[in-house]
């Protein structure tokens, strides 16, 4: 058997039969790269669309993601048509591994990868392209067309004695370099293209790297040690992994997902790389997630430590830290170094995903009143000094301040966690995650020896936990409800044994599991909510509320539908096991920016949780399955 058809038996092949084809391509049929410093996205016919150098929040150099006209990209691919293509991982990393096979003329190994290390302190700003014929021979594009400033700026490439170089009106500078004898000719408006032909056993490299002030020979970028040495870099990282439960696959390709979006210099990790990529094809509903939501990393804060990475932990956890300053409020997001969001603002030259607009960079969200927030950071704090972590006195005194401001405050209505664009209610998951701040502000008052601030924390926490069963309840005592007032589900209340504010077995949340369950349902998904949030448009079912609903479906001891939900949810991954934030309830198309942070820690917790459970009901324990103490 020849190495293509071993592969197709392994993953489904991409089929592209013109020079069109590549608009048939889902939004999240594609690869995922980086360095600890911003991500690319390959697409699986050789075409890298999204790339934001130097780090994930900066402008696009390749946005063809986003318009194939003005936004840019870089390719290797087949000259001929049709050809069919294979994407997979080179298994425990981040290398990603594409094959092109022409029918009676060959086959090609596209191997795509940016320098890592897992070093915080690298400068590295590279992609490197290995491109090497397995069988036969065949003939390439090669192409090279960046725009940068999101094809604001104007771009223009000039060629040099090793390579070529892209000039920004703003000074930005980028550098690629094709080993091997080539003539480039002009591409489209400002970009240069090239042919060659590839023999068996023959190899040429490609490398793109940012603000350097010529191209050098390809030797010195050294890409065949930098290739080895981050193979071993991610495989010495992948074998840290500590999950060994059913679906051990799933799990660490999350990990590796997640790695991929944490800003090394300061622990950051962006909620996705993209942006503005719909939550349904066609609509307006399209945000800029490359900034960093509190509540996330407090999710990781807890998914890493379940699964061997206390370090990534640790430094999710002072990322988080860092931000808080005495006298200013805690933020729903920030930027990667700590800093304010930047305001929102409209791409309108940019057509948007298969026509989905507006374009947006900067996030509105920012100045928004999320009162979950609290909740997200001190559970992170927690769960750090809980898995072994240490809190400093001057951390304390940070934290006790986000303590009795949620004392002072939680009977204010806020806009909640979807960040809806309307006025603010009494969110019930809202009124929970601040219980949930004073619940952990019990434990670490204790820690720190102040028995009035202890004393406090359990007053006011069983204030609200009392407040939400006296008004968050609907009128016929059955369910809970997303809102004060009102009878509308929300998937945010699956939180609320989840967190351990009630028992997964209590009537009440059995109740609102199987309400949320026929309210939300959308094929074998879960929607948010259904209600107005002030958007025009729909959107697709949400991934992490149906791994929340695996949780909460394993803490009620109910393990059969648990595993069924966990699965269908899992099995939305594109080929590569990456997740986006929704999916199409309908095609299982992925919507949404992707890679997303939520779903893919969603799922990690989701699995740890099942797999406990299986395991007690092995062992004939009929306690919840909780992971930490609640």
């Amino acid at each position: 058997m020849d190495l293509y058809s071993a592969a197709k038996r392994m993953t489904r092949p991409f089929r592209f039969s013109n020079p069109a084809s590549h608009r048939e391509v889902s939004l999240a049929s594609r690869g995922l790269i980086g360095d600890g410093i911003t991500c690319a996205l390959v697409r699986p016919d050789g075409v890298i669309d999204w790339l934001c150098f130097p780090r994930f929040d900066s402008p696009s150099v390749f946005a063809g993601l986003l318009d194939e006209v003005r936004g840019g990209f870089t390719g290797i691919l087949p000259a001929t048509w049709p050809f069919e293509s294979l994407q997979r991982y080179d298994p425990d990393t981040n290398v990603l591994e594409t094959l092109f096979r022409v029918e009676r003329q060959g086959v090609v190994r596209l191997i795509d990868y940016m320098p890592w290390t897992n070093d915080p302190r690298s400068t590295i700003h590279e992609v490197h392209r290995r491109i090497e014929c397995v069988e036969g021979s065949l003939e390439l594009n090669i192409i090279f067309d960046p725009r940068f400033r999101y094809g604001e700026s104007e771009t223009r490439v000039t060629r040099e004695e090793h390579g070529l170089v892209a000039h920004g009106a703003r000074g930005e500078r980028m550098v690629a370099v094709l080993s091997g004898e080539v003539q480039w000719e002009p591409y489209g408006a400002s970009g240069l293209r090239t042919r060659i032909r590839l023999d068996t056993g023959e190899r040429r490299w490609m490398v793109l790297g940012w603000d350097a002030e010529r191209p050098a020979p390809i030797a010195a970028y050294r890409p065949f040690e930098q290739l080895r040495a981050t193979r071993q870099a991610w495989r010495e990282w992948s074998r840290q992994f500590r999950y060994e439960g059913p679906w051990r696959d799933n799990v660490l390709r999350s990990a590796l997902a997640l790695k991929l979006l944490m800003y090394a210099p300061t622990g950051a990790m962006v909620a996705a790389p993209t942006t503005s990529l719909p939550e349904w094809i066609g609509g307006p509903r399209n945000w800029d997630y490359r900034f960093s939501w509190v509540r996330d990393a407090a999710m990781a804060v807890r998914a890493t430590n379940l699964i061997g990475y206390p370090n990534e932990s640790r430094e999710f956890f002072y990322f988080v830290r860092d931000t808080l300053k005495h006298g200013d409020p805690l933020q729903v997001m920030y930027s990667l170094d700590g800093g304010p969001v930047p305001e929102e603002r409209i791409l309108s030259h940019l057509v948007g995903f298969q026509g989905s607009t507006p374009v947006r960079i900067g996030n509105a969200a920012r100045d928004q009143l999320q009162f979950d927030t609290a909740g997200a950071l001190l559970d992170a704090a927690y769960l750090y000094e809980r898995f072994g972590g240490r809190l400093p006195l001057r951390t304390w005194r940070l934290l006790k301040a986000v303590i009795l401001t949620t004392a002072r405050r939680w009977r204010e209505p806020d806009h909640g966690i979807w960040e809806p664009r309307r006025e603010m209610r009494h969110n019930v998951h809202s009124k929970l995650m601040c219980w949930l701040a004073l619940h952990r502000g019990r434990h670490l008052a204790r820690l720190f020896a102040e028995p009035d601030l202890l004393k406090a924390c359990t007053r006011e926490a069983e204030l609200i936990r009392s407040d939400i069963l006296r008004h968050g309840v609907d009128p016929s005592g059955k369910h809970f409800v997303g809102a004060y007032g009102s009878n509308e589900p929300d998937a945010a209340l699956l939180l609320l044994p989840i967190v351990g504010c009630f028992e997964a077995r209590d009537p009440l949340v059995q109740g609102t599991i199987d309400w949320l369950r026929e309210e939300l349902k959308a094929g074998p998904f879960l929607r948010r909510y259904r209600t107005d949030d002030g958007l025009t448009g729909p959107e697709g079912a949400f991934l992490l509320c149906g791994f929340w609903l695996a949780e909460a479906l394993a803490l009620a001891n109910r393990l059969e539908e648990a595993e069924k939900v966990f699965v269908v949810h899992a099995e939305a991954a594109n080929h590569l096991g990456l997740l986006a934030e929704e999916v199409h309830p309908l095609t299982r198309e992925q919507l949404g920016n992707f890679p997303q942070a939520f779903s893919h820690l969603g799922l990690i917790n989701a699995a740890a949780r099942i797999d406990l459970a299986l395991r007690m009901r092995d062992e004939g324990q009929s306690a919840p399955p909780y992971l930490v103490d609640p």
